[in-house]
Order: C-alpha cells, then sequence, then structure tokens
C-alpha cells in the first residue's frame, strides 16, 4: 500500500499564456513557473514522444493547477483535438476540479458576466444550494461552467459543518480558497473503489446519491441521478468520481484521446513504490500510456520535481502520472 499525494492537477491547452490570464485575472491563481522541455523523457512519459512541450504552472491555495501546451508536435501523431461541442456532465471523458471559495456570489459574478456576454459557456443554469435532504451535501453551494477552451470547472462554498477545516479559516485576501478535489465521471463504482483505493491507496471520503431539480440545474442534465464517491488522501486535494445513474446515456472516453487533445487532463500523484503499483495496474482494470516506468533526465528530472513516474489510464481511461521523487 503507497502513502499518496495529489501534486497537481492539470489539462493540456491550446494557448497556456491566454488561459493562464483567465485564471488568474477570474479565479484567485497566482503564477508560477513556465517550463519548455525539450523532446525528452517526459514527452514520451505522457504518451508525446518527440514532441516539445510548455509546462506552466499556477497556484491556488496550497493547490497547484499545471496547464500542458505541445509547441511542436513529435512525428507521426495526430494533431490535439478540441473539446466536443455537446459534452455532457455524464460523458465519461468529463472532469474538473472544484474551486473552494468562501463567497460563491462574490466568486461567481464576474463568470457569471462573461457568460452574459458570450465569452464562456455556462454548465449550470445558475448557483445552485443542494436541498436539506441530501444529508450529506445540504447546504453546500455550487455553480458549474466552462473555461475559454472548454474545459469544466465548479465554483464550491461548504456550510460550516461540511468540507475540511482549511475551507474555514478566515482569510481577507480572495473569495478563492483552493482546489478540493478533481471530479472525473465513471460508469461502475466498486470498480474505480478497487482501482483508488486498493491500487492507489486513497482512502474512501464519502458515498452517496445526489438527485432532484437542484442536481439537474447544477449538471445541465434531466432527471439526475448521480453516485458521488470521493476519494482522498491523508492531506490535500483528492479524486470524486461521478457515476451518472440517470441519465445513463454517456459516452465512453474516446480510445484514442490524447495527451495532445485539449480534453486530456491529468492528476499527479505521488506515491512511495512505483513498482507496486506498475505490477498490478491490468489486474485492476487499469492501462498503460508510458512504457513502464520511466526515468527522467537530469534537467528535466530537476525542473519537474521527481525522477521517475508511469503514465496510466484509470479503467474508465482518465489519466493519472504517478510519480516519485
Amino acid at each position: 500500500m503507497t502513502t499518496p499525494h495529489i501534486r497537481s492537477l492539470g489539462f493540456t491547452s491550446g494557448d497556456a499564456e491566454a488561459l493562464a490570464s483567465f485564471y488568474t485575472s477570474y479565479l484567485g491563481c497566482r503564477r508560477q513557473e513556465c517550463l519548455e522541455l525539450e523532446a525528452g523523457s517526459y514527452a514520451e512519459l505522457i504518451g508525446l514522444a518527440g514532441s516539445r512541450l510548455k509546462v506552466l504552472r499556477l497556484q491556488l491555495g496550497t493547490e497547484q493547477l499545471e496547464l500542458l501546451e505541445v509547441l511542436e508536435l513529435g512525428p507521426d501523431l495526430r494533431p490535439g483535438r478540441a473539446i466536443p461541442t455537446d459534452s455532457r456532465s455524464n460523458d465519461l471523458w468529463f472532469q474538473h476540479i472544484c474551486i473552494v471559495v468562501d463567497d460563491l456570489a462574490a466568486a461567481a459574478t464576474p463568470v457569471q458576466t462573461l457568460i452574459q456576454q458570450g465569452r464562456l459557456q455556462s454548465i449550470s443554469s445558475s448557483p445552485q444550494t443542494l436541498p436539506s435532504w441530501n444529508e450529506a451535501a445540504a447546504g453546500i453551494q455550487a455553480f458549474k461552467f466552462h473555461d475559454p477552451e472548454g474545459h469544466c470547472l465548479e465554483l464550491l462554498q461548504f456550510p460550516g459543518d461540511k468540507g475540511e477545516p482549511r475551507w474555514h479559516e478566515p482569510t481577507a485576501e480572495s473569495p478563492f480558497l483552493g482546489i478540493d478535489h478533481s471530479a472525473i465521471a465513471n460508469a461502475d463504482t466498486p470498480r474505480s473503489c478497487r482501482f483508488y483505493e486498493e491500487l492507489l491507496g486513497l482512502r474512501l471520503g464519502g458515498d452517496g446519491v445526489n438527485s432532484g431539480i437542484e442536481q439537474d440545474h447544477l449538471d445541465g442534465l434531466t432527471d439526475t441521478r448521480v453516485r458521488i464517491t470521493g476519494h482522498r488522501c491523508p492531506e490535500g486535494a483528492g479524486i470524486e468520481c461521478l457515476n451518472y445513474l440517470q441519465p445513463g446515456d454517456g459516452r465512453p472516453l474516446p480510445a484514442d484521446q490524447n495527451s495532445a487533445d485539449i480534453a486530456h487532463w491529468q492528476i499527479r500523484l505521488e506515491v512511495s513504490d512505483l513498482e507496486a503499483i506498475a505490477s498490478q495496474l491490468e489486474s485492476y482494470g487499469g492501462s498503460w500510456v508510458s512504457p513502464g516506468i520511466v526515468d527522467l533526465s537530469g534537467e528535466q528530472a530537476t525542473a519537474l520535481g521527481f525522477s521517475q513516474a508511469l503514465q496510466i489510464r484509470d479503467p474508465d481511461g482518465h489519466q493519472l502520472q504517478v510519480v516519485c521523487s
């Protein structure tokens, strides 16, 4: 069993500089370093051998958001694709980050203005408050929308009796506090639990079913019933699996989706034993992106902050980068 910690959450961008400007201007992120990586071990790790890459890092609270841009694609690789315009919350390529705020109205108002101007697309009809009958989620306020490139985001405010203590510490700097989790759509909850808990070492952090008109308005769906299962690390951000029981017509993640596609997300998970995960990956329904455990070259290892890694897919196709310092 490993002791996991999520080091970063990230996705592919068509223009990392422009997208970073949105995140710093509207979502409270702070810009960190920007790395340009020549074709080498990291490109091989993520399935884009021979590609030249940009990695732009942002900070929000104690969490790191990482934007990947392909500057030059390696030989024999197809160009990256945009996120399908008809994507829905129950499609299995769905993934978002949950940004915790201490004042949802203040945080959402500028975003709603951009939506009204046609510069962003919403998922939720408006900010929603989950109902009192739902004991696990009662009083949570949330709002979902797309960033300028189509990546899904959620702003969420916890009531006083829910969420980690760090989300209730007073702050005067900004309504944006940090990233609580990345949510991913999944098709089989027990299978995902085995993968994330037994293989990767996360712990169960809650399990329940949300439904009703508020969930419809939050997810942009009709007659929604979604099983929400949280998986947590000892500290920091976690992973939340969303199994849409209704509507049940979500589409699978394309088998050929790769790290050049804008729909590509990546969770970087630090563990203590890569060999144990590598040896058991396929028995837990996972699959490989990298050609096994990859040793990073000196300069790239120093820049990225880890020396060994493997790139894998979970049973539904979502990518994780499992690293060891």
